[in-house]
């Protein structure tokens, strides 16, 4: 028997490598449109490739996976970021995990996991055919299994386009253009902040870093994901709302009554607050005192200090623009989940033909979570092809 796997990335090798383990006499082929194998796995992670996250804070895969929580959860009982763990490690990749549960190979070099795929592929004969686009079911009526692993936005040709019901994709994980040039000043700087989207309940927390184009970091890649879609349907042009402190408003009240107390005669740029960055905190003060930035402590009134509150809990900008985030590309959209079968991820509508990997309306948030994705749909693919072969 033989299968195609139409996409040569993270799922397309993790699936073929798999099947082929699972199906020794199956003739299995990966074919990639472009000429390079493998080429988001290079820059993922800033080269590192952040391969699975350890889970251990995750409560709720929904807050990790904006789309296709519910779908994951199910194949997680087949394959999960456990089971991630073991495979590479076991076949020679030792893995680190991170104070922020991100799990990278020990060589922190995304080749190592690349080396790993092309070494098994070799291993174990799996075909890799590049500069070989698919158009078209047709092509491939020599295979008795087609799997489609093309992954993204990019990679959604005419053959995605026509096999299955379709959700537009759109970017999901990218940065924030701010046109405020005060707020572009401060680049370089990094606070561990709440962002929001005003009127949703769309919010993310962690580290922000003020570029000079905007805001980057996981705080904001994170409300990217959630808030993909309606980005999208607003042209990248809505409010945002950042709490510097994420803290209640009355707690931040507290503290700052507590350091006009405390700090009478000081001059509020000397004494900051909640640890922010100084030329943070003396730009928040700037606008919300404006003249009065310099003022004593002891000196604000009661106005004064709500204008300073609402400066921390609720700095409001104007989002202007998105911007990729380097050449890691993850988009929201894909392959309609409803058309698949959940356990197998078989087509309802072409019998052995499936889909694996980012190709799938399925996608996480920074840190590993996409990657973790790609890793356990793939191999619920090589299971359910693997099972099928055997059943004639």
């Amino acid at each position: 028997m033989k299968a195609a796997v139409v996409g040569g990335g993270a799922a397309g090798f993790f699936l073929a490598i798999n099947l082929k383990e699972m199906c020794p006499q199956m003739d299995v082929t990966i074919l990639e449109a472009s000429h390079h194998v493998l080429a988001k796995v290079k820059v993922s992670g800033g080269g590192r490739c952040n391969c699975t996250n350890s889970f251990e804070e995750v409560r709720d895969l929904q807050n990790v996976y904006p789309r296709g929580h519910r779908l994951l959860k199910r194949l997680f009982k087949q394959f999960d970021y456990r089971d991630a763990y073991e495979w590479f490690e076991s076949r020679g990749v030792k893995l680190v995990t991170q104070a922020d549960q991100c799990v990278f190979p020990q060589s922190q070099d995304s080749q190592t996991i690349i080396n790993l795929f092309l070494n098994e592929t070799r291993r174990l004969g799996v075909t890799i055919k590049t500069g070989c686009r698919i158009n078209s079911l047709d092509e491939l009526s020599d295979y008795d299994f087609i799997a489609i692993t093309t992954g993204g936005m990019n990679s959604h040709s005419s053959l995605t386009s026509h096999l299955s019901p379709l959700i537009p994709p759109v970017p999901s994980l990218f940065t924030f253009n701010i046109e405020e040039q005060a707020l572009r000043d401060l680049m370089g700087t990094v606070v561990e902040a709440t962002t929001m989207i005003p009127g949703t309940k769309m919010r993310a927390s962690g580290p922000l870093l003020i570029t000079h184009w905007g805001m980057s970091g996981p705080c904001i890649l994170r409300l990217s994901s959630y808030a993909a879609r309606l980005l999208s349907e607003n042209n990248y042009q809505m409010p945002l709302s950042v709490n510097w402190t994420q803290l209640k408003e009355n707690e931040v009240q507290q503290e700052l009554l507590s350091f006009c107390r405390q700090y009478a005669q000081k001059q509020l740029t000397t004494m900051r607050p909640f640890d922010l960055p100084q030329r943070l905190w003396n730009y928040l003060t700037e606008k919300a005192l404006a003249g009065r930035a310099h003022a004593p402590w002891g000196s604000l009134n009661q106005k004064e200090l709500n204008r300073l509150t609402n400066s921390l809990i609720n700095d409001t900008y104007q989002i202007a623009g998105r911007a990729p985030f380097k050449d890691e590309f993850v988009t929201c959209g894909g392959i309609d989940l409803a058309s698949v079968n959940p356990s197998t991820l078989e087509s309802r509508e072409h019998p052995h033909l499936y889909f694996a990997g980012e190709v799938l309306d399925i996608d996480g948030v920074t840190g590993g979570f996409n990657f973790q994705a790609a890793w356990t749909t793939a191999y619920a693919v090589a299971t359910a092809i693997a099972a099928a072969s055997v059943q004639g």
